[in-house]
């Protein structure tokens, strides 16, 4: 019998989750795991009825780095190349025009925080840790997307440490959106990506990319990258419907400052 793969996807009623599943390893990033992540998320940006990702993982953790075991024996031009496979794949999850939300839960080590950093968001059980052990094995990573995160000297001091970030700790620092019961975070994450398939799929890309684009500019170039982003959804229509829509469900329950725009 064939090992099964190391990343499951599964696509139901527009909502796909992507399950990271070497548990046995828990969930250790290796280069079969690395191409298989590159290639799901490349399908998942083009495919038009999926209209929201779910990032989970089997075992007791969502995954615990890279996976150190595989580079026995090799070469340091075999590492460089999966290094540049890893970074490929987080581009990837990075990249797709869908959002993507990650629901992790225990062990979070190196390479399982590029992964959730990754996506757009986090949505972590009450149990996880976070930690970026790179330098303490004999290497580099992390150095980006977490101070971008969290800071740069906050991230400096867990990438020197290599000590255990708290749940509560990676709230209070942004790097988790949310906590939510173990128990209860994959039915949590479910309404979260139902919500998000409601939304109009094209203001959603366009608020995703405009978001995204506006991060790496100053305040000036962002509002012109959102009145383009609006542009485009005017020339479509869907605002249209989406204003008809908010009449027919608020007509006579209106807050005050909804009130306001009557």
């Amino acid at each position: 019998m064939s090992e099964e793969p190391p990343v499951l996807l599964h696509r139901t009623d527009g909502i796909a989750r992507v399950v990271l599943n070497r548990p046995e390893a828990r969930n250790a990033l290796n280069l079969p795991m690395c191409l298989a992540l590159r290639e799901t998320f490349e399908r998942l940006d083009a495919d038009s009825s999926v209209r929201a990702v779910l990032v989970t993982a089997s075992g007791p953790a969502f995954c615990a780095g890279a996976d150190l075991k595989e580079r026995q024996g090799r070469d340091a031009a075999w590492v460089r190349r999966r290094r540049l496979a890893s970074f490929a794949a987080y581009e990837a999850i990075e990249r797709c025009a869908k959002p993507v939300v990650a629901l992790v839960h225990g062990s979070v080590v190196g390479s399982g925080g590029e992964i959730a950093m990754s996506c757009d968001f986090i949505i972590a059980a009450t149990e996880t840790t976070f930690r970026f052990p790179e330098a303490h094995w004999g290497t580099v990573g992390a150095t980006q997307r977490l101070q971008r995160v969290i800071g740069k000297r906050r991230a400096k001091e867990l990438l020197f440490t290599n000590r255990a970030m708290s749940v509560q700790e990676a709230l209070g620092l942004g790097l988790v959106a949310r906590v939510i019961d173990a128990e209860q975070l994959q039915a949590a994450g479910q309404e979260i990506a139902e919500t998000i398939a409601k939304v109009p799929a094209l203001a959603l890309a366009l608020t995703k990319q405009a978001v995204d684009l506006g991060e790496e500019t100053d305040l000036s170039r962002g509002i012109r990258i959102e009145l383009a982003a609006i542009e485009r959804c005017l020339a479509d229509g869907d605002w249209q419907r989406g204003i008809e829509t908010f009449v027919q469900e608020s007509d006579g329950h209106h807050t005050p400052e909804e009130q306001a725009w009557n």
